[in-house]
């Protein structure tokens, strides 16, 4: 499976949320360039992201943010295919991807599960992460109109209702352009995770901001084998270590009426 037949687009929608990505978009939607459909759910940008995104060819929808899934679903809700490809603007399609989601969404129905987890390619700055968790990434991202996001603002989810199949081609996923990106976002992620445990009446005490992070760094350098990745591997597990010393510092703090 190489690529689409010749001048043919998919019957699919692509639904990208995007703020501030003016450096990533315009990148984002040549790479999905085969779909019918291209929506760009946008808020607040500071940079040019829907003016590049509408002279890329995309429809743009501005959206008040509140969480991530909230952002998919407005773009779902928008779509006018029966089938939703949901791609990050760090991300990157390609001709083979297109070619397996023609192949899916031109099924008969009763031969189509309702949803696709499509494995990424994961890059940390210009390396691939092949070991340490990264390997087993296979979000659900291709799935029928009817279906939604999950309202959680970190790890949001596409709500299935059966097993999803598995692609064979991959998304190409860049995170992260520089360490200070990693840090912007382990801010608002971290504080995200912690507000939402504690509304859900979690706590944590001072022994899971002392011994999480070191049993995370083991896990993914040691046991998943981060270190076959080299110097890129140590530095990943160190930051995911970093990451849950923070969610777990800001849940016992608010637990003991600090500030997060």
């Amino acid at each position: 499976m190489t690529g689409l037949p010749s001048g043919r687009t998919v019957p699919v929608t692509v639904v990208i949320a995007a703020r501030d990505e003016a450096a990533n978009i315009a990148a984002c939607i040549a790479s999905v360039k085969w779909a019918r459909e291209v929506i760009v759910v946008e808020n607040d940008s500071a940079d040019d992201t829907a003016d590049i995104a509408v002279r890329a060819g995309a429809e743009v929808l501005r959206h008040r943010f509140v969480t991530i899934g909230g952002q998919r679903n407005a773009g779902i809700e928008r779509a006018s295919s029966e089938w939703i490809l949901v791609v990050d603007a760090d991300e990157r399609g390609s001709a083979e991807l297109g070619a397996e989601v023609f192949s899916i969404v031109s099924r008969p129905p009763p031969e189509a599960p309702e949803s696709y987890r499509i494995p990424r390619r994961n890059f940390f700055l210009g390396n691939e992460i092949r070991h340490g968790g990264w390997e087993r990434d296979a979000p659900v991202r291709l799935f029928r109109s009817t279906l939604r996001y999950s309202p959680n603002r970190v790890h949001e989810h596409v709500e299935t209702r059966a097993t999803p199949g598995v692609f064979r081609s991959a998304l190409l996923h860049a995170p992260y352009a520089t360490i200070g990106q990693y840090f912007e976002k382990l801010d608002r992620y971290s504080r995200w995770w912690a507000e939402d445990r504690f509304e859900q009446g979690r706590r944590a005490g001072a022994g899971s901001v002392v011994f999480r992070p070191p049993l995370r760094f083991l896990s993914m350098y040691g046991l998943k084998r981060g270190f076959l990745d080299g110097g890129p591997g140590a530095v990943l597990a160190c930051l995911a270590a970093t990451s849950v010393m923070a969610k777990y510092a800001r849940l016992w703090a608010m637990g003991r009426g600090r500030p997060k």
